[in-house]
């Protein structure tokens, strides 16, 4: 399974994303191919935002490794499914992928615990280490989902 998480810069939710499903995909011994990106290029190469780096940290998580990049069309190829944190994502991602968009594969990465709810993840960008706690918090119960989700329906 190849998975894309998308934000708008990718150095705060994205990277998160990527890093806390990377850690739980291969303690469920997945062989997943996790990957994120930005609808924006204002972070092109930057490592994740310090807070960002710091929470995956404090839970065992290094995503120092990672540089931003922005979302290309192509991506809608590469990835069986693209989780966007918000509505602005989604339209972005719609808007960018052009003729290879493919509705089936892209949706909130919250859908996966709140069903119809188009609930968002919130940008900690402007906020203090316990908003983006908060996110690593949403973003570990969604990822624990999937994983669960997958798990139950390959066995």
């Amino acid at each position: 399974m190849n998975i894309l998480m998308v934000c708008l810069g990718n150095i705060c939710r994205s990277p998160l994303a990527e890093g806390i499903l990377a850690d739980k995909a291969a303690k469920a011994g997945f062989n997943w191919l996790i990957d994120s990106a930005g609808t924006s290029g204002y972070h092109i190469g930057e490592p994740p935002h310090v807070l960002s780096r710091q929470t995956a940290a404090s839970h065992g998580i290094d995503i120092s490794h990672q540089r931003g990049r922005q979302f290309t069309k192509e991506d809608m190829q590469r990835f069986n499914r693209i989780f966007v944190m918000d509505e602005e994502n989604f339209w972005e991602v719609r808007r960018m992928a052009g003729s290879e968009w493919d509705e089936t594969k892209v949706s909130l990465i919250l859908e996966l615990l709140y069903p119809g709810e188009k609930r968002e993840v919130p940008d900690p960008w402007y906020g203090t280490q316990k908003d983006f706690q908060f996110v690593y918090d949403l973003l570990d119960k969604a990822c624990d989902a999937l994983i669960n989700s997958f798990a139950a329906e390959n066995t």
